[in-house]
């Protein structure tokens, strides 16, 4: 680009005193600064305004109805927003009360819970794969604060846990475990063809969604919780099995009990350990002080103490 000295560009003037002065033109820069602070109110408003809010975003279409974010984020508001949201207050009000009463919870005490819920196969393993394994944890250190906290003042006898520990050695035995997802199938072919969809790269989960004619486990991904082997609540085949399969893997067609062919995955395993004394003692020693408590007390019962609202107002 070139310059030239006339009335576009730079213009040299002479002063009364005969000094020469040099005058820049304003109005073209002017309009450029204007330009520039139109260009970026407008894309401050676009941005405050997108195109397409969240609320009304399209997640879903039906026969060309459609159905919105909103629509879908109220729904489960209201199917699992209590439920969700007592779980968070809870969460912190066992963080609060282990701060007021000086409650401390080791990480080798949560692995001790987790190990024996493990090991219990009487429902109570349910909450070990109904969310990820951090989330598990923090649930699990909430229960041994409640525990804790109510037990605090009730005096157990070293002899009282010598013999409960002599007299249930077995318990704190624990055998390896492994997560297991199945899918259910009417016929040994039909297994056989969802091993080799597999084999292409198919999602296990996804398969026992959409071919599990086991609708309970299905709408889980096929997610049985964690099995022993030789485990009698679940069927012979899965749990003679499953210490076979490796992580990550799947077995043949499994011929189950009532005819019916089942495919099995892995998707961890859990270590066993034989759990000493020393180990437990704590654990028994909490368990026993909860016997003589009068009734089962929840989270909510602290709730009070520590000022606790929200959004139900209950």
């Amino acid at each position: 680009m070139s310059y030239r000295r006339d009335d576009r560009d730079v213009r040299i003037a002479t002063s009364d005193a005969g000094r020469p002065r040099r005058r820049l033109k304003t109005k073209p820069l002017m309009i450029l600064l204007l330009i520039l602070f139109v260009g970026n109110l407008l894309w401050f408003i676009a941005w405050l305004i997108p195109n397409n809010p969240e609320g009304d975003e399209e997640v879903a279409s039906v026969d060309g109805q459609e159905i919105t974010r909103q629509e879908w984020m109220a729904a489960m508001e209201e199917q699992h927003g209590r439920e969700t949201l007592l779980e968070l207050v809870n969460l912190k009000v066992m963080e609060t009360a282990a701060k007021e009463y000086g409650i401390k919870v080791s990480d080798k005490e949560i692995d001790l819970e987790l190990a024996m819920m493990r090991s219990a196969r009487d429902g109570s393993e349910v909450m070990l794969y109904s969310s990820d394994t951090e989330h598990m944890r923090e649930k699990v250190k909430a229960q041994l604060i409640l525990e804790k906290v109510l037990t605090k003042d009730i005096v157990i006898e070293d002899a009282a846990i010598e013999t409960f520990y002599q007299e249930n050695q077995a318990l704190y035995d624990v055998p390896d475990s492994y997560r297991t997802r199945m899918i259910v199938l009417e016929t040994t072919q039909e297994a056989q063809g969802v091993i080799e969809e597999l084999g292409n790269g198919s999602s296990f989960e996804a398969l026992a969604r959409e071919r599990s004619v086991d609708t309970a486990t299905g709408s889980l991904g096929g997610d049985i919780g964690y099995i022993v082997p030789g485990q009698s609540t679940i069927d012979t085949a899965i749990s003679n099995a499953v210490s076979g399969v490796d992580v990550e893997g799947w077995s043949e067609p499994l011929t189950l009990a009532d005819g019916r062919a089942a495919v099995i995955t892995v998707t961890e395993k859990a270590e066993g350990n034989t759990f000493t004394y020393k180990d437990v003692e704590g654990h028994i020693s909490r368990e026993l002080a909860l016997e003589q408590l009068p009734q089962s007390v929840t989270p909510e019962a602290f709730w009070q103490e520590f000022d606790t609202e929200w959004f139900y107002g209950e």
